[in-house]
């Protein structure tokens, strides 16, 4: 289920926290994985869902009713096509 506030989260965690603790778990892990490999990289809240900015906008995330989406720059798809090949998405993002 999508929550009804989360396009009105002002910051990660106040994202994160609308969702159950299940979901919640999944999307500190994606958070903390993204701090790992680009730990320069500063957050925010863009399109009304999580987004770290690196050199303009590096990577998006969220949950949906359905699955966990990653919306990378296209550039990061297109170097990972390979690894991403068993992950279902399209042109901007994975789940």
């Amino acid at each position: 289920m999508i929550p009804a506030e989360r396009g009105s989260a002002a910051t990660i965690d106040e994202f994160i926290a609308a969702y159950p603790p299940e979901v919640q778990q999944i999307l500190q892990n994606i958070r903390a994985l993204i701090h790992q490999v680009a730990p320069e990289a500063q957050e925010a809240v863009k399109y009304g869902i999580p987004t770290f900015i690196l050199h303009g906008n590096l990577v998006h995330f969220s949950a949906n009713q359905h699955h966990i989406g990653v919306y990378p720059a296209t550039s990061g798809i297109e170097a990972f096509k390979t690894d991403l090949a068993p992950y279902a998405g399209a042109k901007g993002s994975i789940r």
